[in-house]
């Protein structure tokens, strides 16, 4: 009975020394949760005015409240009394082994914050990331999905974006084809270059400014290799491709420029 007594005793002696403190804890919580949604939809109305991506915003929104609510209850367990050095403790531990299992992950996704943010590029542009071409259909929080002129979806982790070199077509409005025509030696340059000149002409989409560049590449051991730079649309890249090659084809053909075959070695005379 004398234990039971020192019990009740000590209890009471602590419900009046707690229950202040609970009641405050209670109140803090409540009042703390109700100011936590508001300020959610305060945050989401300006992250919404704001140039921020449809896609990051509700993730930074969701972050943010996460951590307003880790605050408030690390503030009520201060307030009842719980050493705050455990929680601590067990956030810390918690971070680092979801930071070493998502490592990859929160790299893409720091990527994707840069991508967004500095916007290297932007849906609907035409683009190159590690020798894939195509054309970008959605720009993620982790990963850019691209669409080939092939019609393949590539997914592309946005770390590799971040860490290699980009090119954007789109950027300033047009895009240059390179395409390769083989000159035999004894053909005149100024010749070819008229002829191609004049079938780059019936090319429609391709670009009057600038014009088309047409120059001498290289010599090779049967023919000299001239390379054509016409520029077009980043749009109009393929169709454009197919229809140069074709005019090209069609204008050297008309005119009987041949070309040498690689079979064989042949001694011949060197045009202007």
């Amino acid at each position: 009975m004398e234990k039971l007594q020192e019990f009740l005793n000590a209890a009471a002696e602590n419900f009046w020394v707690y229950a202040p403190k609970i009641l405050i804890s209670i109140a803090v919580l409540f009042v703390g949760l109700r100011l936590i949604k508001w300020m959610s939809r305060l945050i989401g109305v300006l992250l919404g005015k704001t140039r921020i991506s449809p896609t990051v915003a509700p993730f930074l929104l969701s972050i943010i409240t996460v951590l307003l609510k880790i605050v408030l209850l690390l503030a009520v367990a201060s307030i009842v009394g719980i050493e705050l050095t455990i929680f601590t403790t067990i956030i810390a531990a918690s971070v680092f082994a979801i930071g070493l299992a998502l490592q990859g992950s929160l790299g893409n996704f720091a990527s994707g914050l840069l991508v967004l943010s500095l916007k290297p590029y932007k849906v609907d542009d035409w683009i190159e990331v590690e020798g894939k071409f195509g054309k970008v259909e959605e720009i993620g929080v982790f990963s850019t999905q691209i669409v080939t002129p092939g019609n393949k979806t590539l997914i592309i982790p946005n770390s590799k974006i971040t860490g290699d070199v980009v090119t954007n077509y789109s950027e300033k409005g047009m895009v240059r084809l390179e395409i390769d025509v083989n000159m035999p030696y004894d053909e005149s340059f100024p010749r070819v270059k008229g002829i191609i000149v004049n079938a780059l002409k019936t090319v429609p989409l391709i670009l009057k400014s600038p014009a088309p560049e047409i120059g001498i590449e290289s010599f090779d051991s049967h023919t000299v290799q001239v390379t054509v730079r016409p520029y077009t649309q980043p749009d109009n890249f393929w169709e454009v491709t197919f229809d140069t090659h074709e005019a090209i084809k069609k204008a050297l053909s008309e005119n009987n420029i041949k070309i040498a075959y690689s079979e064989g070695v042949e001694f011949g005379l060197i045009g202007e």
